[in-house]
């Protein structure tokens, strides 16, 4: 999608950048999260940012990012509504980049109380495309399962997606926070449907290794689903920048409170091990970890300083021993951060 020219030959761009149909092959090794492009209410965003964040986008994907990760509920503050979505539908009609031909643009539709029907989830998903920029969004994926507090409103939201991937405006079908057992169930649906899931996004990092636990990932091996990682380092937590005496602003101080006084042990062996890979940074040995345990971690970028230190974590690969390692300083740490309130068993 990127602009160099108009009528047919726009045309055909757009087109040549529809996603493929059915599952997925690949959306890459590490993507990027985008909740901070528009959301005021945690990330403190004003349009200023906008520039620095096409940078960004730009240098992800000349390094070969493909996976772009947003919301229809990305967006906070008085106009922002949706502006995650735009920001990439402009960022990726704009870039000039070859590689931007590979990008895939994943977009969740959230399932608010007056989604009731299929059809108001399919529209949901033409106004997402349309703030894409996309003729068919490539990764389609539904935010989170209605099952813990109004069931009768999921079987709407199964039906919309699988609906939205029949009539051509998603070409892959994704799910987030949704556990094991919620899982089987949705796949036996769409299975009866004739619609693939591909991808399945949970809160998976080294102070929250449930997925692994509780037999989401096992789950997913077995039904061919690939896992990403969101928040792969904990909101910051696993920076190495907050601590007891300076914890994170706002909500996120709070939620973490009793995480930070144990955090000390854990990112001491991070360190060890970033150190004897010459020099790795903490954020770079949590997104290694998330990718040696064969999840695609999409951890969020504001600016080119946090994206370089991302990119650092590609291209070398954790031995089984230290993982074995920061497993174990993890399970000392005897706290795990707080899980997504909608996530379900």
């Amino acid at each position: 999608l990127i602009g160099t020219g108009a009528g047919a030959i726009g045309a055909a761009t757009r087109d040549a950048r529809a996603a493929p149909s059915a599952r997925l092959a690949s959306v890459g090794e590490l993507g990027i999260g985008t909740w901070s492009w528009g959301n005021t209410a945690v990330w403190d965003y004003d349009e200023s940012m906008d520039p620095e964040l096409e940078r960004v986008f730009n240098r992800a994907v000349e390094a070969g990012g493909k996976l772009f990760d947003t919301a229809d509920s990305y967006g906070t503050g008085a106009g922002f509504d949706g502006r995650s979505e735009t920001l990439l539908g402009r960022f990726l009609k704009n870039c000039p980049s070859d590689e931007a031909k590979d990008v895939i643009l994943a977009t969740k539709l959230a399932p608010f109380p007056w989604r009731v029907t299929s059809g108001s989830f399919v529209k949901a998903a033409r106004e997402s495309a349309a703030r894409l920029q996309l003729e068919k969004i490539p990764l389609g994926q539904l935010h989170w399962s209605t099952g813990n507090y109004q069931p009768l409103q999921e079987g709407a939201l199964w039906a919309g997606i699988a609906d939205a991937y029949d009539e051509g405006v998603i070409g892959a079908v994704g799910l987030s926070n949704y556990g094991p057992k919620q899982l089987r169930k949705i796949h036996k649906y769409m299975s009866a449907r004739g619609v693939p899931i591909s991808t399945l996004q949970v809160q998976y990092h080294l102070l929250s290794r449930f997925p692994e636990l509780n037999g989401t990932k096992e789950t997913c091996d077995e039904l061919g689903i690939k896992l990403i990682a969101y928040s792969p380092l904990a909101l910051g937590l696993l920076t190495g920048k907050y601590s007891v005496e300076n914890p994170p602003p706002g909500i996120r101080g709070v939620a973490y409170k009793g995480v930070l006084p144990p955090l000390p042990t854990l990112l001491e062996t991070m360190r060890e091990v970033g150190d004897a890979h010459g020099g790795k940074t903490l954020p770079q040995v949590a997104l290694n970890w998330c990718m040696c345990k064969d999840t695609v971690p999409i951890p969020g970028a504001k600016n080119m300083r946090q994206l370089e230190d991302n990119l650092g974590s590609l291209g070398w690969r954790l031995s089984a021993s230290e993982i074995e390692e920061l497993d174990r300083a993890a399970v000392k740490v005897g706290k795990s951060t707080s899980q997504n309130i909608f996530q379900t068993s």
